[in-house]
């Protein structure tokens, strides 16, 4: 489920080269804001709500970048700190949020008595993991994929051949996001609940199996998730 986070890093640092320090509140608001939507009876609409919030907290991360030209770092922490409120007032001003219907507890029934039915939790995991494989994959070979890899290695480049780097930076930032808080409305249907410290610390362990990622190490991706 965290590898989805580290996809979103990848695409953020790695493609963007952009230092985004909002993951932590992102990856609690897509786990809230699909609590919720499940809680109401909706788990697989709960995944796309959680994609659509992080997409919201990427472009509002974008925009104090961008627009009003705060520093990338900073404008993370702020984006971040906000989101902590934000986290609080999604859940009800509950600190946890327990769920009965997930996406997971479906399958667990669509899989009764098949030979998969004690994998149902990887099964669902696997499949949205390469959804979003294949997706960022053919998203990144596409003009404005290419664009993007290009802000994040020559802005001044891109500048100049009549591409904008502050929409492709914008764009960028909304999908890194969206993958960051499907990872989190995952994680809190894998354990029926969700609390608002979920994704403390998600940023630094995210960049470190970024860092092996690059190195072509796999094995400490997998250690370090």
């Amino acid at each position: 489920i965290c590898s989805l986070t580290v996809l979103a890093l990848f695409l953020s640092y790695s493609m963007l080269n952009v230092c985004d320090l909002s993951t932590d509140g992102c990856f609690t608001l897509g786990a809230a804001v699909g609590a919720m939507v499940a809680i109401a009876g909706h788990p697989y609409l709960a995944l796309l709500a959680a994609m659509a919030a992080g997409v919201l907290s990427g472009f509002i991360t974008a925009l104090l970048q961008t627009k009003m030209g705060i520093d990338s770092l900073l404008a993370g922490i702020i984006v971040n700190t906000g989101l902590y409120s934000v986290n609080i007032a999604v859940m009800g001003g509950s600190s946890l949020l327990n769920m009965n219907k997930t996406v997971f507890t479906k399958a667990r029934a669509l899989l009764q008595d098949t030979f998969l039915a004690e994998q149902y939790k990887l099964l669902v995991v696997a499949i949205a993991v390469i959804a979003v494989v294949v997706f960022l994959a053919l998203f990144l070979r596409t003009r404005l994929g290419l664009a993007i890899r290009a802000t994040g290695d020559n802005p001044d480049m891109v500048r100049s051949s009549s591409i904008n780097p502050t929409f492709t930076t914008i764009v960028g930032l909304c999908v890194a996001n969206a993958f960051t808080g499907l990872s989190g409305c995952l994680l809190a249907q894998s354990q029926k609940s969700v609390s608002i410290d979920i994704g403390t610390g998600t940023d630094v362990a995210m960049q470190s199996a970024d860092v092996t990622l690059m190195s072509g190490d796999l094995r400490g991706v997998i250690k370090t998730i």
